[in-house]
């Protein structure tokens, strides 16, 4: 006899984005046996796309099945907040796909939506991958071990499994795309810029739709968080409104307070407090006069990336930041010393990917990317 509660764990995912897609979902009772499952290559779609399409088959076999109230588990953010209402659907490859899962929602007395991290949801993902495998003509005689739903950035890397293959990190990673903000007249002068607020610049507003139009392009972000500075915030708003996601603020990932430097060029500030300056260019412990060390930039950082990674684990998040929050999240990942801290370069709206693994390990994918700039 099928009961009358059930839980529906879904997932899908694209090798390319788009690429070979497909989707997985399960059905289970309160203890967890199985009742269906359901799994199905979809040609060439998106990662969005196929995560819709595996709670549109999680949901029809509840429905088959007789299940009177359902709680929908998934790790896609982006559907679950869609689903519950909370976040508008705006990409019009999801309009039709949303409206048939609420239609199929309409014959259960109650449905409930939860987002989940990945790794709990390692069921649904499997027969997602299997999917995904028969998608791009792979045979498998074995069940495919878990791989990141979301494609390396438009790279020629492999799709390797969980990790990449010469660490030993296991799991599925938060995948973090890391955007510098666009232009500002700040910048365009080359003053130290920290808690100040200037707007962006027409060019700063191009850039942001350059990387926007990229994100578009890309798909399979889940979620979109910025410094609740003004600039990281208007060249966020760019990618949310192609990408359909609202913008979560995080105040760890603003910009070093730069104190009485802030709004003085390198030799204004060196002409001032040559001492100090020469110190805090060698030392990340020292602060600039009346602001903070990178020591505690790394600090605040450390926090806001461990409170992403907990809010959002096993998701893809837009990161919008500054340079010096962004540099650190790459020396976190890295593992490397201080001193990458001064030597690496990031242009304005440049993008750098770091993934954070679920034990502990980490990895960079990618570093100082402008072309979406062209």
């Amino acid at each position: 006899m099928t009961p009358t509660q059930v839980i529906v764990e879904a997932d899908g995912g694209s090798r390319g984005n788009p690429g070979p897609a497909g989707y997985g979902a399960v059905v289970f009772d309160s203890t967890r046996s199985v009742l269906a499952e359901r799994k199905e290559s979809i040609g060439i779609a998106t990662n969005n796309v196929a995560e819709y399409r595996g709670l549109i088959a999680g949901l029809a076999a509840a429905g088959e099945l007789g299940a009177s109230t359902v709680d929908v588990r998934m790790d896609s953010k982006l559907v679950v907040e869609q689903m519950s209402g909370r976040w508008k659907v705006k990409h019009p490859d999801m309009i039709p796909l949303q409206r048939r899962a609420a239609e199929l929602a309409t014959q259960f007395s109650r449905v409930t939506y939860t987002w989940i991290p990945r790794g709990e949801n390692s069921h649904a993902d499997r027969l997602a991958n299997e999917a995904m495998d028969a998608a791009a003509g792979i045979e498998t005689a074995t069940p495919a071990p878990a791989a990141p739903a979301a494609p390396s950035e438009e790279t020629s890397e492999p799709q390797i499994a969980g990790s990449p293959g010469w660490i030993a990190t296991t799991g599925k990673p938060t995948r973090m795309l890391l955007l510098r903000h666009g232009q500002t007249a700040m910048s365009v002068d080359r003053r130290y810029s920290g808690r100040g607020n200037p707007e962006l610049t027409e060019l700063g507003r191009a850039q942001a739709a350059g990387a926007a139009a990229r994100f578009g392009n890309r798909g399979g972000i889940d979620a979109i968080v910025c410094s609740p500075l003004g600039r990281t915030r208007e060249t966020a708003e760019a990618s949310a409104r192609v990408l359909g996601l609202p913008v979560v603020e995080h105040k760890g990932l603003i910009e070093t307070d730069f104190g009485d430097w802030d709004g003085l060029t390198f030799r204004e500030a060196a002409e001032r407090d040559p001492d100090l300056h020469r110190e805090w260019l060698s030392d990340t412990s020292v602060r600039p006069p009346g602001g903070e060390s990178f020591d505690e930039v790394r600090e605040r950082v450390v926090a806001a990336r461990d409170d992403l990674i907990s809010t959002y684990g096993g998701a893809t998040l837009l990161v919008v930041s500054h340079v010096t929050p962004i540099k650190t999240l790459v020396q976190l990942a890295l593992d490397a010393g201080p001193s990458l801290l001064y030597r690496l370069h990031l242009d304005l709206a440049s993008l750098s990917i770091t993934e954070f693994y679920p034990d502990g390990g980490a990895s960079v994918r990618l570093v100082n990317d402008t072309s979406h700039l062209r």
